[in-house]
């Protein structure tokens, strides 16, 4: 070791250690055989080496040491003697010692050398060199496949760090080694039982040149990765107090990890590692990951790596900072998560807390919320609408959010969201106390489009569209939704389409036959691909893909079964009306608890006329006399559109209902973009009207 630098080629293939004596730091016997002892602990192996007396090379032997009491060392071959590389020709040269980063050299009086081990005896003192700035860490039954240019390898991980990794290949009949341009980089696939855990793009460090299978170190290319589209506006970060904790088996090593987070906010969080111990690589997968906050809260989660920073501390010292992405999480959980960090961010604003109902209903009847027109509908249903609101404010249901503004004792500003469809919410229950704030309806607006921006990437969301129906002359939505529709100005982005609102009475005529060319029946597929052409080009906005009139989903029952389990009742069923087989008008009947929306839009028929012509009012009357006998009320909201057929056909409504449908994925940004400008430009005129009042 008389060389400033050394570098070893162990017999493991592909295995090699490059360090510098210039990072050397001595080590006294007594805790040389502590590390021994703690290897034998672990039963993990040490190297002994042994230099060949002809040829310039090295051969090193796994061992274990057996349980060390003084300065007599036994060690026993982790191979069997056939397995061994020959040493007749070799002389003892050291043992090594490699934890983490960090390499203890010993150079130990050799006392006996067999087929089965060797005993030495140790000396007073050592060496411990730091040969790499980042651990490496082993792993078992990790997959990898190796593709480049049509190329597919398959092999194992052997070890990994968060910079390089080793893989093993095996070579087939088909395909050659020679196959793998090492000045090109390589796609990479780890996989355990089936479930991808990374992929990237890496570059070849240095290979083996075995001829069935060799060994590849392999660096990845990126440090950051983008999972989803980029948002116009981040979720907000919050440095709460305590700092969480978060805890996972690692996916590549099976080891248990515990690091500190930074900050988080409703789609992520960022943690810091020790440079040399860092385990997180960009791309990453985190099948499971628990979120701790103290001893209290807790929340699991998948997660995925997204980017990982080297940061110089001033004290010359490296950190490494990693921020992780929320892939899923249980949709109660991750509501439970933003109560948390909006509380931090407002003490009066609240997401699905555990709220006074009675307080709640109070707020209903003073706000205005609840008309007496809205009242005589819902009043006799009042003892299932207490209970039912019970279950929906209290105990946090999957199928339903809720948006509180509580100041003073009291509630200032409420909203809610329902997911009524499979992949869409319904924004409801929209009130304020103006005399008391005039900006509270403004804050939970503000806080419901935040929640959308923080979970629609989350699967458990099922967050695709969020929908609102709202009457045209109201001017707060119809400012806040009608504006927001003009500004993203994309029909496939942001739609509005108008119904006529009717009730219809519920007649129990006996006369249900229709005679002639009529037909009534349950919508097929095909039904549904006649209505979306038609509606294209009618409208060419959203409310099909938003309202599940979508041919694949016509059978699609999960959604029932989720508000069956919590104790909710939905059910859905299409039905077409035909003349001499044509199509006139597609119905949706939707049965649901009664009261679940207060205008009970979710417990209505929705009517899609597709030819008017020669289609009469009192047929439309004659299928609702039909369909209406699955109702237990005797008055029956029902939607029709569009309303230019109401009017023409001279059917009786009460109003106009605007039905918004809003894509997240595409425009959900844009519309929390417009909300923030509002709650922006309205808190500065509060703040300039209060001085002003001064």
């Amino acid at each position: 070791m008389e060389s400033a630098r050394k570098i070893l080629q162990f017999a493991r293939p592909g295995t090699i250690i490059e360090f510098s004596l210039g990072s050397q730091k001595e080590i006294s016997l007594t805790k040389l055989i502590n590390r021994l002892n703690f290897i034998n602990f672990k039963e993990d192996s040490i190297l002994v080496n042994f230099r060949h007396s002809k040829y310039p090379r090295t051969v090193s032997l796994e061992a274990r040491p057996q349980p060390c009491l003084n300065n007599k060392l036994e060690c026993s071959w982790t191979l069997t003697s056939e397995a061994q590389p020959n040493i007749s020709s070799c002389t003892f040269e050291n043992i090594f010692i490699i934890d983490g980063t960090k390499l203890v050299v010993a150079t130990p009086e050799l006392i006996s050398v067999s087929d089965t081990g060797a005993t030495f005896l140790l000396p007073e003192k050592c060496i411990e060199v730091n040969y790499r700035k980042t651990r490496r860490h082993s792993c078992e039954g990790i997959k990898v496949e190796l593709l480049q240019n049509s190329a597919r390898f398959q092999g194992t991980l052997l070890d990994f760090s968060a910079v390089s990794f080793r893989v093993e290949t095996d070579g087939t009949p088909n395909q050659a080694f020679h196959w793998v341009n090492t000045e090109v980089p390589v796609q990479v696939v780890f996989s355990s039982e089936d479930a991808t855990i990374y992929s990237g793009s890496c570059r070849i460090i240095s290979q083996t040149l075995g001829p069935r299978s060799r060994i590849y170190v392999l660096e990845p290319l990126q440090s950051q990765m983008q999972r989803f589209k980029a948002k116009e506006i981040r979720s907000v970060r919050h440095e709460l107090l305590p700092l969480p904790n978060v805890f996972f088996k690692h996916p590549l090593s099976g080891k248990n990890i515990d690091l500190k987070v930074v900050d988080i906010s409703g789609s992520g969080f960022s943690v810091n590692e020790q440079q040399e111990r860092s385990v997180l690589l960009p791309g990453m997968i985190i099948p499971e990951l628990e979120l701790r906050i103290a001893n209290g809260f807790t929340t699991k989660c998948m997660a995925q790596v997204i980017y990982r920073q080297v940061l110089q501390g001033e004290d010359g010292s490296g950190r490494v900072k990693c921020g992780l992405s929320f892939l899923d999480m249980d949709i109660r959980e991750h509501v439970n998560l933003l109560g948390l960090l909006y509380l931090a961010k407002d003490k009066n604003a609240y997401i699905s807390n555990r709220a006074n109902t009675e307080e709640l209903w109070q707020f209903f009847f003073e706000t205005g919320f609840i008309y007496p027109e809205k009242y005589a509908f819902v009043q006799a249903n009042k003892a299932q609408l207490k209970e039912m609101y019970d279950k929906l404010y209290t105990q946090n249901p999957s199928i339903a959010r809720h948006f509180i503004y509580h100041e003073k004792g009291a509630i200032l500003g409420h909203m809610a969201m329902l997911r009524f469809y499979e992949n869409s919410w319904l924004i409801h229950h929209h009130a304020a106390n103006k005399s008391e704030s005039s900006t509270a309806g403004l804050v939970v607006l503000n806080q419901l489009a935040h929640s959308i921006n923080d979970c629609y990437n989350l699967h458990s969301a099922h967050m695709n569209f969020v929908i609102c129906y709202y009457r045209p002359e109201n001017k707060f939505p119809n400012r806040v939704f009608g504006t927001a529709t003009k500004l993203i100005s994309d029909q496939k982005g942001c739609s509005i389409d108008a119904f006529a609102y009717l009730h219809y009475k519920r007649s129990f005529s006996e006369n249900w036959n229709f005679s002639g060319p009529w037909e009534l029946s349950r919508s097929s597929a095909e039904d549904l691909f006649e209505l979306e052409s038609f509606y294209e080009q009618e409208s060419g906005g959203l409310m099909l893909h938003a309202l599940n009139l979508e041919p694949e989903m016509i059978h699609y029952e999960e959604l029932s079964k989720e508000y069956q389990r919590l104790g909710f009742s939905l059910k859905r069923r299409c039905y077409t009306l035909k003349k001499h087989g044509n199509i006139k008008a597609v119905f949706t009947v939707n049965l649901s608890d009664a009261g679940l929306n207060l205008s009970d839009l979710t417990n209505c028929i929705q009517v899609l006329i597709m030819d008017p012509e020669m289609l009469p009012k009192d047929i439309i009357y004659l299928a609702l006399s039909i369909l209406t006998h699955k109702y237990r009320q005797d008055d029956i909201p029902v939607l029709v559109y569009p309303v230019s057929y109401v009017e023409a056909a001279g059917i009786p409504y009460d109003k106009k209902y605007a039905l918004w449908c809003l894509n997240v994925q595409s425009s959900g940004t844009k519309f929390l973009k417009y909300l923030t400008t509002l709650v922006t430009r309205n808190k500065s005129k509060k703040h300039t009207a209060e001085a002003l009042a001064q």
